[in-house]
């Protein structure tokens, strides 16, 4: 892509993302995010075998990359921020875990090298683009995976009508945890509003679309977290 209109990656993830204090406490922060479903749901899909390779983008501190290794062949752990590529790393030498490459790219920046994917994973990192940028990603992860290859995406989503958002935020931010230590409060909610760039649903079925794949399968949270389960056409 051109230099000349390409954005920072890394500044729209957020500074935070380099701090290593934060970087730290993420894990505790996110909570357990359930990646034997993830497994499960690849492998019913066919794509998730011993011979598989398997692109992690937005790896953050790597729970997704380094469960899935004993599972295939090929694991790419690939994030912007230099910290949680560290923090993934090490981890996975405590774990024995010797064989996920890591590489400091994003959706936009990340080159693919060797046979296509068969699974693209990405788990809280799409929102961090605006919309032109969320397409953009979205038809390079398409240029990764194989056809026939799955994109399992878990992100912030708003399910709602653009009239109803503002009541449904609401009753969002009122059921937020207290103890931003293990957990999202109603500030850090407010904050991701404000900031990110969470998308409509009806929107993120176009750009997938748009961009080459089938939803297999969508299952969305109180009306703001997505699990995605999408063939590369």
């Amino acid at each position: 892509m051109s230099a000349s209109w390409m954005i920072d990656e890394l500044a729209h993830a957020g500074p935070e993302h380099l701090d290593a204090g934060f970087v730290a406490g993420y894990d505790r922060k996110q909570g357990d995010p359930g990646h034997d479903a993830d497994l499960d749901v690849l492998r019913s899909a066919g794509v998730l075998t011993p011979q598989a390779t398997v692109v992690d983008l937005g790896t953050g501190t790597g729970r997704f990359a380094r469960a899935v290794a004993p599972h295939c062949a090929r694991v790419v752990a690939v994030d912007v921020s230099p910290v949680m590529l560290e923090h993934c790393r090490a981890a996975a030498a405590a774990e024995g875990l010797a064989g996920i490459e890591l590489v400091r790219a994003g959706f936009l920046g990340y080159e693919h090298t060797g046979a296509p994917a068969d699974v693209v994973f990405s788990r809280n990192a799409l929102h961090h683009l605006p919309d032109f940028w969320k397409g953009q990603a979205l038809a390079r992860v398409a240029q990764v995976l194989r056809p026939g290859g799955v994109l399992r995406l878990h992100d912030l989503v708003y399910d709602v009508d653009p009239a109803q958002a503002p009541g449904v935020l609401d009753r969002w931010l009122v059921g937020a945890g207290t103890d931003p230590d293990r957990g999202y409060t109603a500030e850090d909610l407010a904050l991701h509003v404000r900031t990110e760039f969470s998308t409509y649903r009806w929107l993120l079925d176009a750009m997938l679309a748009a961009t080459g794949f089938e939803v297999l399968d969508v299952r969305v949270h109180q009306q703001f977290y997505a699990a995605y389960t999408c063939r590369r056409l």
